[in-house]
C-alpha cells in the first residue's frame, strides 16, 4: 500500500485534523495567530497524527475522539520543531524559512511554548488521566532527548548506543505515544496497547535512522532543509558514527575534526569516508531491523485495511526519499 492509498483512509479524519488543531490555535494575540497559522499551512508529513488516527481505527475505535488526539500530537511535534530550529539556527524547514528566521528566535520559542500548553488543555478536556500520563510522559522524554541531543553536539566520542537513546527519546517517543493512544482509546488490553507502543517506538526509531541517511544523500529541495545540515550543527549521527569506527586514521581524524568544528568546511572529505565505509547501507541495514520489528508487533491485531496501512508504512519509512 502507498502513501498516497494510505492517506486515502481517513483522509476525512486527517481535514479534521487540521480544522481542530486551526480552531484551537485562536488566540488574542495577533503574533501567534500569524506564526501559528504559517507553521500550519507549511504541511509536512503529518505522519504522528496519521499513525494516532490508524491505530485508533486499527484497534476498532469508532467514535471521534481519534481526531482530538490526533491534533494534541501535531501541536506537540510542531512546538518541538519551533525549539528545535531555535537551538540549531536553522533557517529553512520543508523548503521554507523557518518561524524563527522570520519573526526571530524569542517569538520562535514562546509560540513553541503556547503550543505546548495549548495541547495540554486540550488533553485535560479529553478527561482521561490514562492518555494526559501517556502524553505527559511522552513530552518529557522529548525535552530529556533534546537535551542528550545538546550534549552530544561536537562531541566525536558519541556511541551508536548513545545516538540510539537520543533518537528513541527525541523522535521515536511521540510515534510511540501517537499509536499507543490509538489501543487506549479503544480499550483494548494492555498486551495489545504495549503492541502499539512498541510498534511506534520502532517505526519512529527507523523513521529518524533514514533521516539521518537523507541528509547525506538528498538535495535540500529532496530534504526542505539544507543538505549537511546535521554536520554543520557538529551532530553526531548514526553515519558518521559508524564512519568514525570503521574508517582509517585519515578518516577518523577527517570526521572527529568536522564533528568537533561544526561547519561543512570539509563536507566533501565527509562524504567520501561516509560512502567508503558502507556507512549509508549500515545505517539503512539498522532502519530496515527497525521497521521489521515495528511491523512484527502487529500481529496481535485483527486484520483489516488499517492494520495493513500501519504495516505498509514501516516500509515507506525505510524506502521514501524525502
Amino acid at each position: 500500500m502507498e502513501l498516497s492509498a494510505i492517506r486515502l483512509l481517513v483522509e476525512a479524519e486527517m481535514r479534521a485534523v487540521d480544522e481542530h488543531i486551526i480552531r484551537h490555535l485562536r488566540s488574542d494575540v495577533i503574533l501567534i495567530n500569524q506564526l501559528g497559522s504559517y507553521i500550519v499551512d507549511s504541511g509536512g508529513k503529518r505522519l504522528r497524527p496519521l499513525l494516532a488516527l490508524l491505530s485508533a481505527k486499527a484497534c476498532g475505535y469508532a467514535d471521534t475522539g481519534h481526531i482530538g488526539l490526533a491534533a494534541i500530537i501535531e501541536l506537540i511535534h510542531t512546538a518541538t520543531l519551533l525549539h528545535d530550529d531555535v537551538v540549531d539556527d536553522s533557517q529553512l524547514r520543508r523548503n521554507r524559512e523557518t518561524a524563527n528566521a522570520i519573526w526571530g528566535n524569542e517569538a520562535a520559542v514562546l509560540v513553541g511554548d503556547f503550543l505546548y500548553t495549548r495541547a495540554f488543555q486540550m488533553m485535560v478536556d479529553l478527561g482521561s488521566m490514562r492518555i494526559l500520563d501517556i502524553l505527559a510522559q511522552a513530552t518529557n522524554t522529548i525535552a530529556e532527548g533534546e537535551v542528550l541531543q545538546l550534549l552530544n553536539c561536537n562531541d566525536p566520542d558519541t556511541t551508536e548506543a548513545s545516538y540510539m537513546e537520543v533518537i528513541h527519546s527525541k523522535t521515536a517517543k511521540l510515534f510511540e505515544a501517537a499509536t499507543q493512544i490509538g489501543a487506549v482509546l479503544a480499550g483494548r488490553p494492555e498486551a495489545e496497547e504495549q503492541a502499539l507502543a512498541a510498534y511506534g517506538m520502532h517505526a519512529g526509531t527507523a523513521f529518524q535512522l533514514i533521516d539521518d541517511v537523507l541528509d547525506y544523500r538528498a538535495s535540500a529541495e529532496q530534504m526542505g532543509k539544507n543538505v549537511g545540515d546535521d554536520l554543520a550543527e557538529g551532530k553526531p549521527t548514526l553515519p558518521l558514527i559508524y564512519a568514525m569506527r570503521s574508517g582509517n586514521e585519515a578518516q577518523r581524524d577527517v570526521i572527529r575534526k568536522a564533528i568537533e568544528q561544526g561547519g561543512l568546511n570539509r563536507l566533501d572529505e565527509v562524504l567520501d569516508a561516509i560512502e567508503s565505509t558502507g556507512s549509508i547501507a549500515y545505517t539503512e541495514s539498522v532502519a530496515r531491523r527497525e521497521a521489521q520489528l515495528a511491523a512484527s508487533q502487529l500481529d496481535v491485531l485483527p486484520d483489516s485495511p488499517y492494520k495493513e496501512a500501519l504495516v505498509s508504512l514501516t516500509r515507506v519509512a525505510v524506502e521514501r526519499q524525502s
